[in-house]
């Protein structure tokens, strides 16, 4: 039956409410998350006013048992008696509140150093009942292997029972029991005796007591007075051996804390640091670009006055190293030294405590080496990665809950080396993995809302799925723009727009960079359509009328292209030069279509000689081979139109000064050489002849594929740690830091795609790679 005009009317308007309704919706949709994106980013700026750090009954227990030294029979800091008759928890322990299950020991050491505390001083007897009773009631955890052990335990809870003998606390414990702790106490003092041990013992010297050699343990004092910024240490050693430094550190943490004392501190440079970690792994740093300018700035002056916080804790040495030179900063890696071989790192009281966070942080610092002479990060390097594989296969990482979260940044550490990371990827798999559980565990537990916390995790899903979300419809843009221009319709070319897109939305993600992504997809479809038109699918008079077409650049295509396949690729060469050099106008006030233009020549005289080669069957040198290899490898077309949008200024000077070129001929060579060494079996079987192939003819038959693949290999690495040299330099650069990262992110696109296979050789693994960069959207429980 027809529809009357006037019904057709009705169901238009009735489509039109629909609609409008619907946008409404959604733009009120959109509102309500862009405010509480902003919410939550306001939230995450006022973390980087104070650091947030929780205090410690433990510590504050020791603190509380240090005698007045005027008066020996009444407490130097009777405010941490009072704290501690305030704060214990209705279950008669002391600790954090809402403890898993599993720090139960934790919670009785707490609790005995707590009573330990009030006995010491004759006060809170129902306190100090109700905590015996919680000791005695989870006794059992003691020995609990399931249980969460704190550092130094077996040392300092006996040495706290001898304590209690010694005060006359009554604690109803089996002399089997106590016998059996001061047994295991024994032993775990009379060890084999090493650096690292030495200090590990003065660390948890409150278990030692009147044994301890108190003169060796007050070498480890800092200029901030205390022992291994730990307060428990300190206390135990101003109770032995009065020292102003020590009452000094004591008396100003309290003056910041209150009535307690936290576990350890200083720690400000290290949470610092962690929040600065953790966004720029989480990919939303360039929302925090004036916080962590201000982190980092700090951070140097630090370490540049030999900051102590610094350079006395592993971690925080190697995490600021690294953040700080790949930030720009001038830092040596002398530091790291001391650490250069895996002896030296288990004579230190990490190495002896086997702290996997340290060796994970040695790891990742030892692969950002930019000079030749760096040999301390390479032995690094190799001893890290070797010890976090050991690990990992051991199962060890694995049994301390504290490192459960961390056994996976391991594995995806040893998977994915810097220098392979694509930003995009290794954003999900950090918001994937991140924790947010915010504690940590020394000699008790402690926690921090500026690390772990859940506002960086949902800052971090939201912008993910915002940015994808344009990935997707820029996607879809280029496909019809494939469509459009019939590239289609070349059947000798490899169709792989979604993968040349995914290369760039890995890396060039953020939302206002459309245009610099949009310029690189669309030259690397080009830039692969015209490679395969140069190697198999154009006539040699093909290949000269292209490059003959973009010399005279005004001409009519229907009456110069000497074939449909040259008009195509010219016509569309011609219209996309044509849109990026005019919005180069835009972007940098001036037209820059000349230089596209330059650059593609360029790429095309290059293939044409390497086609002729093959055709002629020449033998180049590896030098005369390289000499052209590293342009026809066509990054120019990609790399060139690109910086123009990623935001600075670039006057003609810039962009044809030899710093610029450099850098592109060593990403380029970096590229040719990894292709080379993926291709050689199957350009060797087509006749064509690549690096490899050129070492081992030069060798006279004395070099075999493995051993030519090698010395590439050897080749790559001094070209990629210069590429890296050059992106971090600041002093003497007059490339832009955000062009040179548009390069050094190519770099990485192209030690991926070349990582197991022959670049765009469709696998499983790149398959799920596109997918999750721009199609899956990530979904978080929070």
């Amino acid at each position: 039956m027809a529809l009357s005009r006037s019904h057709n009317l009705i169901s238009s308007s009735s489509l039109i409410s629909g609609t409008a309704n619907h946008g409404s919706k959604v733009g009120t949709e959109a509102k309500t998350n862009n405010l509480c994106f902003q919410r939550t980013k306001e939230r995450t700026e006022k973390m980087f006013d104070k650091i947030e750090l929780s205090v410690s009954p433990y510590d504050t227990a020791w603190v509380a048992m240090v005698p007045s030294l005027e008066l020996p029979q009444a407490p130097c800091f009777p405010q941490c008696i009072n704290w501690l008759l305030d704060n214990q928890v209705n279950d008669g322990s002391w600790g954090l509140h809402n403890r898993p299950s599993w720090l139960v020991k934790d919670a009785v050491l707490c609790t005995l150093a707590c009573v330990l505390a009030l006995k010491r001083w004759g006060i809170g007897e129902e306190q100090m009942n109700k905590g015996i009773q919680f000791i005695m009631s989870n006794f059992a955890s003691v020995t609990d292997e399931k249980q969460q052990t704190p550092v130094g335990f077996d040392i300092i809870f006996p040495g706290m029972i001898e304590c209690a003998q010694d005060l006359n606390l009554n604690l109803p414990l089996r002399s089997s029991d106590i016998n059996a702790m001061l047994e295991r106490r024994h032993l775990e003092l009379n060890r084999n005796y090493t650096t690292g041990r030495k200090e590990y013992l003065a660390y948890v010297s409150e278990g030692i007591g009147k044994l301890q050699d108190w003169e060796m343990v007050m070498k480890y004092q800092r200029k901030n007075g205390s022992l291994f910024n730990s307060p428990s240490t300190t206390a135990a050693a101003l109770t032995h051996f009065h020292n102003a430094g020590c009452l000094h550190y004591l008396s100003s943490l309290l003056e910041k804390f209150g009535n307690a004392v936290p576990t350890v501190h200083p720690l400000d440079i290290y949470i610092n640091l962690t929040m600065v970690e953790s966004l720029e792994s989480l990919g939303v740093d360039r929302h925090f670009r004036t916080e962590i300018k201000r982190v980092l700035d700090e951070t140097y002056r630090f370490w540049l006055q030999g900051e102590e916080e610094i350079f006395l804790d592993l971690t925080t040495c190697a995490m600021a190293f690294r953040l700080l030179r790949l930030n720009g900063y001038d830092v040596s890696s002398d530091p790291l030294t001391q650490f250069a071989e895996d002896n030296q790192f288990f004579n230190s009281l990490k190495g002896h405590l086997k702290d996997i966070r340290a060796v994970l942080e040695l790891y990742r610092a030892s692969q950002i080496t930019i000079y030749p002479d760096e040999s301390v990060l390479e032995k690094q390097q190799f001893w890290t990665s070797h010890f976090l594989k050991q690990e990992l296969s051991s199962g060890s990482i694995h049994s301390n809950r504290f490192s459960q979260n961390v056994s996976s940044q391991v594995e995806d550490a040893l998977k994915f080396p810097y220098h392979v990371n694509l930003e995009r990827l290794a954003h999900r798999r950090n918001i994937n993995l991140y924790n947010v559980d915010n504690m940590r565990i020394l000699k008790t537990s402690y926690c921090s809302l500026n690390i772990g916390n859940e506002y960086f995790q949902k800052l971090a899903v939201d912008d993910f799925n915002i940015c994808q979300s344009m990935h997707i419809e820029e996607l879809k843009h280029l496909e019809r723009w494939v469509v459009e221009k019939r590239l289609d319709k070349l059947k000798f070319a490899r169709q792989k727009q979604t993968y040349c897109y995914f290369s760039v939305a890995a890396t060039l993600f953020s939302p206002e960079l459309s245009d610099a992504r949009m310029s690189w997809a669309k030259n690397a479809v080009l830039t692969t359509i015209v490679d395969d038109f140069y190697d198999l699918g154009g006539s040699e008079e093909e290949l000269l009328n292209l490059i003959e077409l973009l010399e005279r650049w005004d001409v009519e295509e229907a009456k110069n292209c000497c074939s449909e396949q040259v008009e195509i690729i010219f016509s569309a060469l011609r219209s996309t030069i044509c849109e990026f050099g005019d919005k180069t106008l835009t972007w940098q006030g001036r037209n820059a279509t000349s230089h596209i233009v330059e650059t593609w020549l360029n790429l095309l005289q290059s293939m044409f000689k390497e086609a002729k080669c093959l055709r002629n069957k020449s033998v180049p040198t590896l030098d005369e081979y390289m000499e052209n290899a590293y342009a026809s490898f066509a990054l120019g077309p990609i790399i060139f139109p690109a910086v123009y949008f990623v935001g600075p200024k670039l006057s003609e000077e810039v962009v044809r000064d030899p710093e610029f070129h450099n850098l592109y001929k060593l990403v380029s060579t970096c590229g040719r050489l990894l292709n080379d060494i993926q291709g050689f079996k199957r350009e060797s079987k087509e006749g064509k002849l690549n690096s490899v192939s050129l070492q081992m003819t030069y060798s006279d038959g004395n070099m075999t594929e493995v051993e030519a693949i090698e010395k590439i290999k050897v080749v790559i690495k001094s070209t990629r740690r210069e590429l890296l040299r050059l992106v971090l330099k600041e002093e003497g650069s007059i490339v832009p830091r955000a062009c040179k990262d548009l390069i050094w992110k190519m770099s990485k696109v192209l030690h991926l795609f070349y990582m197991n296979t022959d670049g765009f050789s469709s696998n499983v693994e790149m398959v799920k790679a596109v997918s999750e960069v721009v199609y899956e959207p990530i979904s978080v429980n929070m």
